[in-house]
């Protein structure tokens, strides 16, 4: 996979992090990677976005309990979106464009709900959260005993669609990887206490406050989304772009980074409209 260069490595309110480019008129990019993996994973399409969109800011971090960012108290979705303010914050960044991807799709969207944007664009997100969640209540036992290796590898083979990608991309994702049981635990324990019809409408209230700020809404899957899927964004983000990749698995950004790239490219233009959130300092 391509090496990024140029990049600064630090920290943002405690959160580590890859920090390129400088502050301009194009909106920050702020990128979240999924459950497990850790900051590098934007790494390959940055370093093209390096050569299509030279000195744009993208601030790339490792969420708590993961990579370079140390365990913390609570995982729960408004903890880790806070988390993830105060590193904006502290980044200085003005009204990012937010990036997630997997169970980072659903962070990045609970962001523009509550927080200043200019867009966001989730990576292989599902709307179906109360689905999901039944999945992960019927394996909680499993997962919180000796047997939680064999259950991740399991979930993650029927996920990850690793057979559809090139080798080196299946490498990486191999090598980047690093489940943990106890954060795991922490980033699903609202799976295991939430009623599917609980998480189901938090999702669609979500979705409500991001339709009606008109904050732009881009959807990158590996596979066709389900019929359900494609309701649900009708009904609930009837303006959002939806894009399919095929045969990228999982992990469409590693499998197209320069396509991916001229995504990201692109929201430098994300400059005007009604913004999602409250004020810059709330939260």
């Amino acid at each position: 996979m391509d090496k990024l260069d140029g990049f600064r490595s630090g920290s943002y309110a405690g959160l580590a992090a890859d920090d390129l480019g400088q502050e301009d008129e194009r909106p920050p990019l702020v990128l979240l990677h999924g459950l497990t993996f850790d900051r590098t994973m934007w790494r390959p399409a940055l370093a093209e976005l390096e050569s299509i969109d030279a000195g744009r800011r993208a601030v790339a971090l490792d969420l708590p309990g993961h990579g370079e960012s140390p365990k913390a108290a609570s995982y729960s979705v408004q903890t880790i979106v806070e988390r993830v303010h105060a590193a904006i914050l502290d980044a200085q960044l003005e009204d990012p464009v937010v990036v997630g991807h997997s169970g980072s799709a659903g962070t990045a969207s609970v962001y523009a709900a509550t927080h200043r944007t200019r867009g966001v664009i989730t990576v292989e997100g599902s709307s179906n959260v109360g689905a999901f969640a039944g999945m992960a209540q019927s394996l909680e036992p499993v997962l919180r005993g000796p047997g939680f290796d064999d259950a991740w590898a399991r979930i993650t083979a029927n996920v990850f669609g690793l057979d559809e990608v090139a080798p080196e991309v299946r490498a990486f994702v191999v090598a980047t990887g690093r489940p943990n049981q106890e954060v795991v635990l922490g980033y699903w324990q609202e799976l295991f206490e939430r009623s599917p019809q609980q998480l189901n409408a938090m999702v669609i209230e979500g979705a409500a406050a991001i339709r009606e700020s008109g904050v732009r809404y881009v959807s990158v899957m590996g596979h066709d989304p389900s019929p359900e899927d494609v309701a649900w964004l009708r009904t609930n983000l009837p303006d959002a772009r939806n894009l399919v990749w095929p045969d990228s698995g999982h992990f469409p950004h590693l499998a197209h980074p320069h396509r991916f790239a001229d995504l990201l490219a692109e929201t430098a233009t994300w400059t005007g409209g009604q913004l999602a959130g409250p004020s810059r300092s709330a939260g």
